[in-house]
């Protein structure tokens, strides 16, 4: 019951970007509005005896304006205008492991339709058909309530149907190659396909833009459109995006490692994964935050709680200041074991194989790493009034993950978390790293080549003339701003030094996965998007809110394109305001 907790909060975490939607364009005209809202009308009912190209409508319902739908978390939408909801399925097959899959999808479609359609993406481990409402942003205005046609789905297989515990529960999907492949990249064009072909018949026409947005699997979803089906979409918000999936995964399985080794007893074969939470305490932590913004909060020209340069934060740095809250005997309070700080500096460096062979990014040091974002991901939370131990994200989802999706041929885990735990710790990097990119019998394709969406070759999204922005935080816990950095600075220099034209990563200091942490992590990036789309403004600066849980609540401060970054007008003074920065 933990771990379906677990992924179901993780799913919201994944869906929730750092970015805010002003999700706008210009209107449709009022004749035209009116007859997309009489077309609508007449042909949703109609959509449940409707089929074209394999596509299985299972229930097309038209709602009148006020319906209010449950978001999740106890949370609520805002009264939705009149529209057609629409679910469906496609491509349903029985996989190699006996199962049925198929992809299902969702879609709202407003009477008042904007001509606008938004993909939203994904996260975790996918597996749900989500409400198709166009939330990327908490208390921000929703996609369909903005006039956008709006699809979601559950890339190939269902938590519901899919989730065998004795299969080894929400990752089971990844003992069936279709259902792989799906997860990875094919489930998305399948669905677009649908979508548009449900749109033309609905709207009797063609969207004018398309966009897409996700954050986490979501932005390794807009990638894999990016990449594969560049044509797709007219912009793509792509956020802390997981694009190199399985890489990713054996940097979590070598953390549990590292943070592991800390209190792992004499003789032990594994640990039990509530005892890896006291690897640090809270108050460890913040000593090493403490670290972090000694050696590196001025290097952007102000002290203020923000590793602006975090690029520029160097190992040695960080470490020679850790190393001066070292104990001397036994380990208390106000000091930092030794063991505690060779276990950071081996996780911040990132794996390697015993020949010292990188196999994923490492990562930057940042003031995140004190918050509850990072730690739940890390090594879990602990129990804490009426809230339950929280096990570490890492170890109950990275670990299954690994086993059974990114790995050939798939290895089946018990669907605990601490079966997690047992099988990171016995992880061996040089004997079970290369199953990424392996195949086997009835697995013509490796999971690298399914679900990676890497490449550095965005020429065809380039031609189309598409745009993408990629908000990514510095403090993300599981995939590194500086893997995100370096596939950026491969794209520069593929185009000449022309990236910055139509795509640009924004950095945001502080902040963990997808929002949350000592952070401006408020922002809106997707109406960044649209206006570069359909206006061409081009962001140069994107301004940042900080969150009600940061240290300083509604401070703002610029996002800065990279290789930008926000420095203060007046070096070395203090202001809570973004406009007395500027991006340089």
């Amino acid at each position: 019951m933990t771990h379906r907790l677990l992924l179901a909060t993780t799913s919201a975490l994944c869906l929730t970007v750092g970015a805010a939607v002003a999700l706008h364009g210009a209107p449709a005209p009022a004749a035209a509005a009116q007859a997309d809202a009489g077309r609508s009308g007449t042909r949703c009912a109609a959509l449940a005896s409707w089929s074209r190209g394999g596509i299985r409508i299972t229930a097309a319902t038209p709602h009148a304006a006020g319906l209010v739908v449950d978001i999740g978390r106890g949370a609520q939408s805002a009264p939705l205008p009149a529209h057609c909801e629409v679910s469906g399925m496609l491509a349903e097959h029985v996989g190699r492991d006996g199962q049925r899959y198929a992809i299902r999808f969702k879609m709202r479609l407003p009477d008042q339709w904007n001509r606008r359609f938004l993909f939203q993406g994904g996260g975790g481990t996918d597996g749900n058909v989500d409400e198709a409402l166009g939330v990327i942003a908490e208390g921000q205005p929703l996609g369909i309530s903005r006039g956008y046609a709006v699809i979601t789905q559950d890339a190939g297989h269902s938590n519901t149907s899919n989730a065998d515990p004795a299969r080894g529960g929400m990752v089971a999907f990844g003992a069936d190659p279709q259902a792989r492949a799906d997860y990875g990249h094919a489930s998305l064009k399948a669905s677009y396909d649908a979508a548009r072909a449900i749109i033309a018949y609905v709207y009797g026409g063609d969207p004018v833009h398309s966009y897409f947005a996700g954050c986490s699997k979501g932005g390794q979803e807009g990638m894999a459109f990016a990449q594969r089906y560049p044509d797709a979409f007219d912009g793509i918000l792509a956020a802390a995006p997981g694009f190199a999936l399985p890489k990713a995964a054996i940097a979590e399985a070598w953390n549990t490692q590292q943070f592991a080794a800390i209190v792992r007893r004499a003789g032990e074969a594994s640990v039990p994964i509530a005892r890896l939470g006291e690897s640090f305490s809270d108050a460890d932590l913040r000593l090493a935050r403490d670290a972090v913004l000694e050696a590196c909060d001025a290097r952007d020209g102000l002290r203020d709680g923000i590793v602006g340069a975090f690029a520029q934060c160097r190992t040695d740095a960080v470490l020679g200041r850790l190393r001066a809250r070292v104990c001397h005997g036994d380990k208390a309070a106000g000091c930092l074991a030794p063991i505690q700080i060779d276990a950071l500096a081996k996780a911040y460096a990132g794996p390697h194989d015993s020949w010292g062979r990188a196999l994923y990014a490492s990562f930057p040091w940042d003031a995140g790493l004190s918050d509850d974002g990072w730690r739940v991901w890390k090594i879990g939370l602990a129990a804490q009034g009426p809230r339950p131990m929280i096990p570490a994200i890492n170890a109950a989802m990275g670990a299954p993950a690994l086993a059974t999706i990114f790995s050939t041929p798939p290895r089946l885990l018990a669907a605990t978390p601490q079966a997690g735990m047992d099988y990171q710790l016995a992880y061996n990097v040089d004997r079970d790293a290369p199953a990424i990119f392996a195949t086997a019998p009835g697995f013509a394709r490796s999971a690298w080549s399914d679900i990676a969406a890497r490449s550095e070759d965005l020429s065809a999204f380039r031609r189309h003339g598409a745009k993408m922005i990629v908000p990514h935080g510095g403090s993300d816990p599981v995939f590194s701003i500086n893997d995100t950095i370096a596939w950026w600075s491969g794209v520069d220099r593929a185009t000449g030094g022309k990236a910055a034209s139509f795509v640009r990563v924004f950095p945001v200091p502080g902040m963990g996965h997808c929002s949350g942490g000592p952070a401006t992590d408020r922002f809106d990036a997707f109406d960044a998007l649209v206006a570069w789309v359909e206006r061409g403004v081009a962001p140069d600066r994107i301004v940042a809110r900080a969150n009600p849980a940061s240290p300083w609540p509604g401070r703002t401060r610029p996002l800065c394109p990279y290789p930008k970054i926000a420095r203060p007008r007046q070096p070395g003074h203090a202001s809570e305001r973004a406009d007395d920065f500027l991006c340089s």
